[in-house]
C-alpha cells in the first residue's frame, strides 16, 4: 500500500549541498569531477528509502537569478553573481556534472522539471498545488516555508545531508519564528534575507518583523495600517519603505500557477534500460545508480 506522498526535490539546493559534502576525490574514470552527481544520487536513494513516495520529481533552476526578480529588486542575489563568488565558482564545478546527472535521472524516468526564467522553488510551488495527496518538499531554501499548509504540504529541511532533516510544518514555523504558520512570506519580506540579497525594511529585524506579523496577521493588513498612519515606530518604518515592501513581495512570493505542462510524476519502479547502467559506469556512477534503482524498486520487489 503506497503512502500517496509526492516528493518534490529542490535539485538546485540539494546538488549544491552534495558538491560540498562529497569529497573532490570522487571523479570519473577519466578524472572529471563527479562528486556532486554522486552525492546527489546517494541522497535521492536515501530519501526514497526513508520516505517511500508514490510520486517524485526533481525541480531545476532554469535561471537561478531571474531577470524579472532583479528588475524589481536589483540587489537580488547580486553578490552571488560577482566574479569569483562562491556561487560562480560552484557553478563552474557543477557545469560538467549537471548534464550527466540529469541524463541519468531521465534514464531512470525521474522527471527533472524547470520553467523559463524561473527558479526551482517556483516549479515546486506550482507542482505542490497539483499533487493528489500529501507533499514533502526537500530543500534547504527557507523561501519554501511559505507554501507549507497543514496537513498537506510540509518541507523537509536538511540539517545533515538528508539523514537528519527538520519537518517544517505550521507548528514548526509558529514555534521557531513566533508568527502564524502561514505567514512566513510576510515575515521574510519585512525582515529581509541576506542570503538572497534582500535588505528588508530598514530598522526591522526578526523580532520587529515577527511582532508586526503576529499583531496584524498579514502583510496586507500591515500595509493598510501603515498607509492609515496608525501610530507605532515599526509601522513608521514600513510606511517609509512601502515601495520596497511592494516590490519585495513580488520577488519573494512563490508562484503556484505556472503554465507547466502536465507531467507523470509516478515513481518509476521498473528496471531502467541497460544503456543507463553503461552511461553510469562510464562516469563512475554505476554503484550510486544501482542503489537509487534498488530504492525505487524496493516496494515492488518485497
Amino acid at each position: 500500500m503506497g503512502t500517496g506522498l509526492t516528493l518534490l526535490i529542490d535539485a538546485a539546493s540539494l546538488v549544491y549541498r552534495a558538491l560540498f559534502s562529497t569529497p573532490d576525490s570522487v571523479v570519473a574514470p577519466d578524472g572529471t569531477p563527479i562528486n556532486a552527481a554522486h552525492g546527489f544520487l546517494g541522497m535521492l536513494a536515501r530519501l526514497v528509502n526513508d520516505r517511500d513516495p508514490d510520486f517524485i520529481c526533481c525541480a531545476a533552476d532554469d535561471a537561478w537569478r531571474p531577470r524579472w526578480r532583479v528588475d524589481l529588486v536589483d540587489s537580488y542575489k547580486a553578490f552571488r553573481a560577482e566574479p569569483e563568488s562562491a556561487q560562480e565558482l560552484a557553478e563552474d564545478r557543477l557545469a560538467p556534472q549537471m548534464p550527466v546527472l540529469f541524463d541519468l535521472l531521465a534514464a531512470c524516468r525521474i522527471p527533472v522539471v524547470g520553467h523559463p526564467e524561473h527558479e526551482a522553488e517556483d516549479v515546486i510551488g506550482t507542482l505542490a498545488q497539483r499533487a493528489p495527496g500529501p507533499v514533502g518538499v526537500v530543500s534547504g531554501d527557507r523561501d519554501l516555508f511559505q507554501i507549507v499548509r497543514d496537513p498537506d504540504i510540509y518541507v523537509l529541511f536538511p540539517r545533515r545531508g538528508v539523514s537528519e532533516m527538520d519537518v517544517v510544518n505550521e507548528s514548526y514555523i509558529e514555534k521557531r519564528y513566533g508568527i502564524p504558520g502561514r505567514a512566513y512570506r510576510d515575515f521574510a519580506i519585512l525582515r529581509g534575507d541576506p542570503s538572497d540579497g534582500l535588505p528588508g525594511v530598514r530598522g526591522i529585524g526578526d523580532k520587529l518583523a515577527a511582532a508586526l506579523v503576529a499583531r496584524h496577521g498579514s502583510l496586507d493588513r500591515i500595509i493598510e495600517a501603515a498607509e492609515a498612519s496608525e501610530p507605532g515606530v515599526a509601522l513608521g518604518k514600513v510606511r517609509r519603505d512601502l515601495d520596497y515592501v511592494r516590490r519585495a513581495a513580488k520577488v519573494v512570493e512563490i508562484p503556484t500557477d505556472l503554465p507547466i505542462p502536465d507531467i507523470d510524476l509516478a515513481r518509476p519502479r521498473e528496471e531502467p534500460d541497460e544503456s543507463a547502467y553503461e552511461m553510469a559506469d562510464e562516469w563512475g556512477l554505476g554503484g550510486a545508480l544501482r542503489r537509487l534503482v534498488a530504492a525505487l524498486r524496493r516496494a515492488e520487489l518485497q
